[in-house]
Protein backbone atom coordinates (compact mmCIF):
# COMPACT_ATOMS: atom_id res chain seq x y z
CA UNK A 1 0.00 0.00 0.00
CA UNK A 2 0.85 3.48 -0.78
CA UNK A 3 1.98 5.46 2.32
CA UNK A 4 3.02 8.82 3.98
CA UNK A 5 5.83 7.66 6.68
CA UNK A 6 7.32 9.60 10.00
CA UNK A 7 10.76 8.88 9.34
CA UNK A 8 12.22 11.99 12.38
CA UNK A 9 10.96 14.84 13.69
CA UNK A 10 11.28 17.51 10.79
CA UNK A 11 8.82 18.32 8.15
CA UNK A 12 11.54 16.98 5.89
CA UNK A 13 11.48 13.82 7.46
CA UNK A 14 7.53 13.10 6.09
CA UNK A 15 8.14 10.63 3.51
CA UNK A 16 5.92 8.67 0.93
CA UNK A 17 6.13 5.11 0.66
CA UNK A 18 5.09 1.76 -0.24
CA UNK A 19 4.33 -0.23 2.87
CA UNK A 20 3.04 -4.20 3.20
CA UNK A 21 -0.75 -4.20 3.48
CA UNK A 22 -1.70 -4.90 6.96
CA UNK A 23 -3.53 -8.08 8.26
CA UNK A 24 -6.28 -7.91 10.87
CA UNK A 25 -5.83 -9.91 14.35
CA UNK A 26 -8.62 -11.98 15.85
CA UNK A 27 -10.71 -8.12 17.49
CA UNK A 28 -9.61 -5.69 14.72
CA UNK A 29 -10.66 -4.67 11.61
CA UNK A 30 -8.80 -3.55 8.10
CA UNK A 31 -9.94 -0.40 7.00
CA UNK A 32 -9.23 1.23 3.66
CA UNK A 33 -8.51 4.74 4.36
CA UNK A 34 -10.90 7.42 2.73
CA UNK A 35 -9.94 10.77 4.55
CA UNK A 36 -8.14 11.95 7.27
CA UNK A 37 -7.79 15.11 9.25
CA UNK A 38 -4.86 17.31 11.09
CA UNK A 39 -4.81 18.53 14.05
CA UNK A 40 -2.48 20.48 15.89
CA UNK A 41 -1.21 17.40 17.73
CA UNK A 42 0.28 16.17 14.27
CA UNK A 43 2.16 19.85 14.07
CA UNK A 44 3.46 18.53 17.99
CA UNK A 45 4.98 15.25 16.71
CA UNK A 46 6.72 16.58 13.58
CA UNK A 47 8.24 19.34 16.20
CA UNK A 48 9.02 17.30 18.93
CA UNK A 49 7.29 18.52 21.43
CA UNK A 50 4.67 16.46 21.57
CA UNK A 51 5.73 13.42 24.33
CA UNK A 52 9.17 12.86 22.16
CA UNK A 53 9.74 9.38 24.36
CA UNK A 54 7.01 8.01 23.02
CA UNK A 55 7.55 8.85 19.54
CA UNK A 56 9.71 5.61 17.50
CA UNK A 57 10.15 6.67 14.22
CA UNK A 58 9.31 5.38 11.79
CA UNK A 59 5.60 4.78 11.30
CA UNK A 60 2.20 6.19 9.63
CA UNK A 61 1.13 9.34 11.01
CA UNK A 62 -2.48 11.22 11.56
CA UNK A 63 -4.92 9.49 14.39
CA UNK A 64 -8.31 11.12 12.85
CA UNK A 65 -9.25 8.88 9.69
CA UNK A 66 -12.68 7.42 8.11
CA UNK A 67 -13.14 4.94 5.72
CA UNK A 68 -14.63 1.50 5.10
CA UNK A 69 -14.50 -1.94 6.77
CA UNK A 70 -12.55 -4.49 3.75
CA UNK A 71 -12.00 -7.58 6.20
CA UNK A 72 -12.04 -8.42 9.82
CA UNK A 73 -10.60 -10.09 12.63
CA UNK A 74 -12.48 -13.98 13.21
CA UNK A 75 -13.26 -12.88 16.89
CA UNK A 76 -14.82 -9.75 15.15
CA UNK A 77 -19.01 -9.36 16.11
CA UNK A 78 -19.33 -5.04 16.04
CA UNK A 79 -18.66 -4.49 12.04
CA UNK A 80 -18.54 -6.09 9.44
CA UNK A 81 -17.47 -5.58 5.90
CA UNK A 82 -18.61 -2.60 3.57
CA UNK A 83 -19.62 -0.68 7.07
CA UNK A 84 -18.60 2.83 7.25
CA UNK A 85 -16.04 3.50 10.07
CA UNK A 86 -14.36 6.70 11.72
CA UNK A 87 -11.34 6.18 14.07
CA UNK A 88 -10.86 7.05 17.47
CA UNK A 89 -7.05 7.72 19.11
CA UNK A 90 -6.80 5.87 22.20
CA UNK A 91 -7.77 2.39 21.24
CA UNK A 92 -7.09 1.22 24.70
CA UNK A 93 -9.76 3.92 26.21
CA UNK A 94 -13.41 2.76 25.72
CA UNK A 95 -15.29 4.40 29.17
CA UNK A 96 -14.45 6.08 32.22
CA UNK A 97 -11.03 7.18 34.07
CA UNK A 98 -8.15 6.60 31.37
CA UNK A 99 -5.10 4.50 32.37
CA UNK A 100 -1.25 6.34 32.42
CA UNK A 101 -0.10 4.46 29.75
CA UNK A 102 -2.83 5.90 27.62
CA UNK A 103 0.02 7.67 24.93
CA UNK A 104 1.41 4.72 24.50
CA UNK A 105 -1.92 3.43 23.11
CA UNK A 106 -2.21 6.55 20.61
CA UNK A 107 -2.94 6.36 17.01
CA UNK A 108 -0.71 8.54 14.69
CA UNK A 109 2.29 8.48 16.94
CA UNK A 110 3.59 6.34 18.40
CA UNK A 111 1.13 3.71 16.74
CA UNK A 112 0.62 3.40 12.69
CA UNK A 113 -2.12 6.28 11.90
CA UNK A 114 -4.40 6.90 8.96
CA UNK A 115 -2.67 8.48 6.22
CA UNK A 116 -2.06 5.30 4.41
CA UNK A 117 -4.40 3.66 2.02
CA UNK A 118 -5.31 0.88 4.94
CA UNK A 119 -5.44 0.68 8.80
CA UNK A 120 -6.12 -1.42 11.41
CA UNK A 121 -8.21 -0.43 14.09
CA UNK A 122 -9.45 -2.18 17.09
CA UNK A 123 -13.08 -3.34 17.38
CA UNK A 124 -13.43 -2.10 20.66
CA UNK A 125 -12.65 1.65 20.12
CA UNK A 126 -13.94 2.13 16.53
CA UNK A 127 -17.15 4.07 16.12
CA UNK A 128 -19.60 4.04 13.04
CA UNK A 129 -19.40 6.74 11.26
CA UNK A 130 -22.70 8.77 11.13
CA UNK A 131 -24.81 8.40 8.38
CA UNK A 132 -25.30 12.46 7.60
CA UNK A 133 -21.67 12.91 7.42
CA UNK A 134 -19.12 12.18 4.35
CA UNK A 135 -15.73 10.35 4.60
CA UNK A 136 -13.98 13.84 4.94
CA UNK A 137 -16.50 15.26 7.61
CA UNK A 138 -16.42 12.53 9.62
CA UNK A 139 -12.49 12.71 9.75
CA UNK A 140 -12.73 15.96 11.77
CA UNK A 141 -14.63 14.18 14.69
CA UNK A 142 -12.36 12.29 16.40
CA UNK A 143 -9.73 14.72 18.00
CA UNK A 144 -11.13 18.28 17.53
CA UNK A 145 -15.21 17.61 18.39
CA UNK A 146 -14.75 15.07 20.84
CA UNK A 147 -12.14 17.13 22.58
CA UNK A 148 -14.77 19.79 23.01
CA UNK A 149 -17.77 17.24 24.18
CA UNK A 150 -15.37 15.94 26.54
CA UNK A 151 -14.90 19.50 27.92
CA UNK A 152 -18.55 20.73 27.91
CA UNK A 153 -20.51 18.14 28.15
CA UNK A 154 -18.66 15.30 29.82
CA UNK A 155 -16.85 17.54 32.50
CA UNK A 156 -18.59 20.43 32.25
CA UNK A 157 -21.99 19.50 31.95
CA UNK A 158 -23.28 22.37 29.78
CA UNK A 159 -26.73 23.77 30.74
CA UNK A 160 -28.68 26.10 28.42
CA UNK A 161 -28.12 29.99 28.93
CA UNK A 162 -24.60 29.53 29.89
CA UNK A 163 -21.87 31.61 28.80
CA UNK A 164 -18.94 29.87 27.01
CA UNK A 165 -15.51 31.62 25.75
CA UNK A 166 -13.50 30.10 22.91
CA UNK A 167 -10.33 31.74 21.87
CA UNK A 168 -9.46 31.04 17.91
CA UNK A 169 -10.91 29.80 15.18
CA UNK A 170 -9.04 26.57 14.51
CA UNK A 171 -10.76 23.08 14.37
CA UNK A 172 -11.18 22.76 18.27
CA UNK A 173 -12.04 26.33 18.67
CA UNK A 174 -14.92 26.21 15.82
CA UNK A 175 -16.51 22.69 17.11
CA UNK A 176 -16.81 24.52 20.49
CA UNK A 177 -18.89 27.67 18.94
CA UNK A 178 -21.08 24.77 17.01
CA UNK A 179 -21.87 22.54 19.92
CA UNK A 180 -22.08 25.38 22.95
CA UNK A 181 -24.38 27.13 20.47
CA UNK A 182 -26.23 24.45 19.34
CA UNK A 183 -27.25 23.45 23.45
CA UNK A 184 -28.72 26.77 24.03
CA UNK A 185 -25.45 28.34 25.60
CA UNK A 186 -24.26 32.38 24.22
CA UNK A 187 -20.56 32.19 22.85
CA UNK A 188 -18.06 34.64 23.42
CA UNK A 189 -15.33 34.51 20.29
CA UNK A 190 -11.58 35.54 20.44
CA UNK A 191 -9.32 35.94 16.79
CA UNK A 192 -7.16 38.48 15.83
CA UNK A 193 -8.85 38.97 12.58
CA UNK A 194 -12.32 40.27 12.14
CA UNK A 195 -12.69 38.85 9.01
CA UNK A 196 -13.14 35.43 10.79
CA UNK A 197 -14.82 36.57 13.59
CA UNK A 198 -17.70 38.06 11.23
CA UNK A 199 -17.37 34.14 10.36
CA UNK A 200 -17.80 32.37 13.62
CA UNK A 201 -20.83 34.59 14.18
CA UNK A 202 -22.77 32.87 11.64
CA UNK A 203 -21.12 29.32 13.88
CA UNK A 204 -23.59 30.87 16.36
CA UNK A 205 -20.98 33.07 18.34
CA UNK A 206 -23.15 35.68 19.84
CA UNK A 207 -20.54 38.28 20.96
CA UNK A 208 -16.83 38.64 19.25
CA UNK A 209 -13.39 39.78 20.75
CA UNK A 210 -10.56 41.08 18.27
CA UNK A 211 -7.59 40.50 20.72
CA UNK A 212 -5.08 42.20 19.33
CA UNK A 213 -7.31 45.31 19.07
CA UNK A 214 -8.40 44.67 23.10
CA UNK A 215 -5.40 42.41 24.19
CA UNK A 216 -7.36 43.08 27.94
CA UNK A 217 -9.51 40.56 26.30
CA UNK A 218 -10.64 39.13 29.75
CA UNK A 219 -11.62 42.92 31.05
CA UNK A 220 -14.40 43.35 28.00
CA UNK A 221 -15.29 39.81 28.58
CA UNK A 222 -16.59 40.90 32.19
CA UNK A 223 -17.88 44.06 30.61
CA UNK A 224 -19.79 41.68 28.34
CA UNK A 225 -21.17 39.23 31.16
CA UNK A 226 -22.07 42.47 33.11
CA UNK A 227 -19.10 41.68 35.71
CA UNK A 228 -20.00 37.82 36.16
CA UNK A 229 -17.83 36.29 33.82
CA UNK A 230 -18.09 32.83 31.90
CA UNK A 231 -19.29 29.53 32.79
CA UNK A 232 -16.64 27.67 30.52
CA UNK A 233 -13.41 28.59 28.72
CA UNK A 234 -11.67 26.58 26.37
CA UNK A 235 -8.29 27.42 26.77
CA UNK A 236 -6.11 26.23 23.61
CA UNK A 237 -3.70 28.51 23.84
CA UNK A 238 -2.26 28.07 27.28
CA UNK A 239 1.11 30.37 28.55
CA UNK A 240 0.99 33.05 30.46
CA UNK A 241 -2.43 33.34 28.95
CA UNK A 242 -4.62 31.56 31.72
CA UNK A 243 -4.35 34.29 33.97
CA UNK A 244 -6.32 36.16 31.70
CA UNK A 245 -8.42 33.47 31.73
CA UNK A 246 -8.97 33.23 35.14
CA UNK A 247 -9.88 36.53 35.18
CA UNK A 248 -12.69 36.07 32.72
CA UNK A 249 -13.85 33.33 34.90
CA UNK A 250 -17.37 33.53 36.63
CA UNK A 251 -16.57 32.34 40.28
CA UNK A 252 -16.86 28.23 40.09
CA UNK A 253 -16.41 28.41 36.53
CA UNK A 254 -14.58 25.92 34.42
CA UNK A 255 -11.45 26.07 32.48
CA UNK A 256 -10.56 23.46 30.03
CA UNK A 257 -6.77 22.83 29.22
CA UNK A 258 -6.58 21.55 25.52
CA UNK A 259 -3.78 23.35 23.77
CA UNK A 260 -0.75 25.14 24.09
CA UNK A 261 0.03 27.58 20.95
CA UNK A 262 1.95 29.98 23.82
CA UNK A 263 3.90 27.41 25.61
CA UNK A 264 4.02 24.17 27.57
CA UNK A 265 4.58 26.17 31.05
CA UNK A 266 2.02 28.86 32.82
CA UNK A 267 2.76 31.02 36.19
CA UNK A 268 -0.43 30.76 37.39
CA UNK A 269 -1.71 33.70 40.24
CA UNK A 270 -3.08 31.57 42.72
CA UNK A 271 -4.59 34.19 44.49
CA UNK A 272 -7.14 34.56 41.73
CA UNK A 273 -7.44 30.74 40.95
CA UNK A 274 -8.95 30.92 44.57
CA UNK A 275 -10.70 33.76 44.47
CA UNK A 276 -12.39 32.91 42.05
CA UNK A 277 -12.55 28.76 43.36
CA UNK A 278 -11.87 28.08 39.55
CA UNK A 279 -12.19 24.35 38.08
CA UNK A 280 -9.03 23.80 35.48
CA UNK A 281 -9.31 20.55 33.62
CA UNK A 282 -6.76 19.38 31.46
CA UNK A 283 -8.00 17.40 28.55
CA UNK A 284 -6.76 15.34 26.50
CA UNK A 285 -9.19 13.80 24.00
CA UNK A 286 -11.88 11.47 25.35
CA UNK A 287 -12.83 7.57 25.75
CA UNK A 288 -15.19 5.93 22.81
CA UNK A 289 -18.30 5.99 25.20
CA UNK A 290 -18.22 9.77 24.44
CA UNK A 291 -17.33 9.60 21.24
CA UNK A 292 -20.57 7.16 20.62
CA UNK A 293 -22.84 9.67 22.56
CA UNK A 294 -21.41 13.15 20.06
CA UNK A 295 -21.66 11.36 17.12
CA UNK A 296 -25.54 10.79 17.87
CA UNK A 297 -25.80 13.92 18.93
CA UNK A 298 -24.74 15.47 16.39
CA UNK A 299 -27.02 13.49 14.16
CA UNK A 300 -29.86 15.22 16.02
CA UNK A 301 -28.55 18.78 16.36
CA UNK A 302 -27.86 18.64 12.57
CA UNK A 303 -23.93 19.60 13.57
CA UNK A 304 -22.08 19.98 10.31
CA UNK A 305 -17.93 20.35 10.40
CA UNK A 306 -16.66 23.10 8.85
CA UNK A 307 -13.80 22.05 7.06
CA UNK A 308 -11.28 24.71 5.22
CA UNK A 309 -9.31 22.63 2.46
CA UNK A 310 -9.59 19.38 1.15
CA UNK A 311 -6.05 17.91 -0.54
CA UNK A 312 -5.20 15.15 -1.96
CA UNK A 313 -3.23 12.49 -0.66
CA UNK A 314 -0.11 12.97 -2.65
CA UNK A 315 -0.32 16.57 -1.04
CA UNK A 316 -0.11 15.56 2.38
CA UNK A 317 3.19 18.13 2.91
CA UNK A 318 0.96 20.76 1.18
CA UNK A 319 -1.42 20.09 3.95
CA UNK A 320 0.93 20.22 7.12
CA UNK A 321 2.22 23.37 6.25
CA UNK A 322 -1.51 24.54 5.69
CA UNK A 323 -1.54 23.34 9.45
CA UNK A 324 1.74 25.79 10.62
CA UNK A 325 -0.12 28.90 8.89
CA UNK A 326 -3.51 28.24 10.79
CA UNK A 327 -7.42 27.40 9.60
CA UNK A 328 -10.66 28.48 9.58
CA UNK A 329 -12.34 24.95 10.91
CA UNK A 330 -10.59 22.07 9.90
CA UNK A 331 -7.65 20.58 6.97
CA UNK A 332 -8.62 17.27 5.69
CA UNK A 333 -6.38 14.75 2.92
CA UNK A 334 -8.75 12.69 0.76
CA UNK A 335 -6.57 9.35 0.70
CA UNK A 336 -9.47 7.68 -1.81
CA UNK A 337 -12.52 7.83 -3.54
Amino acid sequence: MKAWQFNGFGLENLKKVELPTPTPGPKEILVRVKAVSLNYRDKAIVDGIYLPELMKPPFVPVADASGEVVSVGAEVTKFKEGDRVTSHMFTEWVDGKPSLTLGASALGGPNNGGLAEYMILKEDTTVKTPDNMTDEEASTLPIAALTVWMSLVEFGKIKAGETVLVQGTGGVSVYAIQIASALGARVIATSSSNEKLERVKTLGATDVINYKETPAWEKEVLKLTNGEGVNHILEVVGGEGVNQSIEALTPQGNIYVIGFLNGLESKVNLFALLAKQAKIHGINVGHRRAFDDMSRAFEQLQIKPVIDTVYSFDQAIEAYEHLYRGAFGKIVIKVAD
